[in-house]
């Protein structure tokens, strides 16, 4: 893709799942890149897979993104490594999912270390960068489109990125570009929790059933479109959330029509 070669990132939550993939598609399009997470030995271990591969273009920090120190300390270290900083991807986010069992300590903690977090690294990356061309990433979800049962906490601050990233793309522009992906279903450790076995066959219908495209979304597909995002072929794309989602939004109620019996079902 055009304009990633050489240039520089950060990507938040980049030990595992979706952030993993996305720090491995950036180093493949020639990116160095600064990844964070809260488990450090899952980290480190992450950072020599890549390290084998990309040698000293990839670095670790093990952080938690609810410190309010963290943004800033992140956006230093990227500077004292790469020199500068061109990239932003906002992708470590809370798994909080609760509904009127939902503490005030949950609510301040899936909403700090979530859109409030992906503001403060916004405003670090975007100090540094002043009046140089730049682009940020937020990884939002379906869920933040979408009703789920007993999920108020998860789907609230998923739904705030939206909004964040429109009102960031408004006071950053014309330089730094501000946009989201809002994935469905992909196969993740979370995601596998989910299920009933811990595996993709133990759930189907969430597949099948759930997407336009019937399969399961992969990591590697939503870090190409994040890739897209960042590059200089989506120069005219800020302010949007693009939905990786395999069609998942674009389905009403009745879905694929397997079981529906109006309006032409098969």
């Amino acid at each position: 893709m055009k304009g990633l070669n050489g240039k520089s990132a950060i990507v938040t939550g980049g030990s595992r799942g979706i952030g993993k993939a996305t720090v491995e598609r950036l180093l493949e399009e020639g990116i160095s890149v600064l990844f964070c997470g809260r488990n450090q030995e899952s980290g480190l271990t992450t950072l020599a897979g890549f390290r084998e591969k990309y040698g000293n273009k990839v670095h670790f920090v093990s952080c938690d993104m609810e410190d309010k120190e963290t943004p800033a300390m992140l956006v230093s270290t990227a500077r004292e490594l790469f020199g500068e900083l061109d990239f932003l991807v906002n992708n470590a986010f809370p798994f909080t999912a609760k509904a009127l069992d939902a503490s005030y300590e949950d609510w301040i903690h899936v909403f700090m270390a979530g859109p409030a977090a992906y503001a403060q690294m916004i405003a670090e990356f975007a100090k540094q960068r002043k009046e140089k061309k730049g682009a940020i990433v937020c990884v939002s979800s379906i869920s933040g489109h979408v009703a789920q049962p007993f999920r108020w906490t998860y789907n609230a601050a998923k739904g705030a990125v939206k909004q964040l990233i429109r009102c960031a793309a408004m006071d950053l522009a014309p330089y730094i570009r501000v946009n989201c992906v809002s994935p469905a279903w992909v196969w993740t450790d979370e995601v596998a929790k989910a299920t009933s076995e811990g595996t993709r066959d133990s759930a189907p219908q969430a597949w099948n059933e759930y997407h336009l495209l019937q399969k399961l979304q992969e990591p590697d597909q939503i870090a190409a479109t994040i890739a897209f995002l960042l590059s200089d072929d989506a120069t005219v794309i800020t302010g949007h959330d693009l939905y990786a989602d395999s069609g998942y939004l674009a389905m009403g109620p009745e879905g694929l029509g397997k079981t529906a019996n109006f309006a032409g079902s098969i």
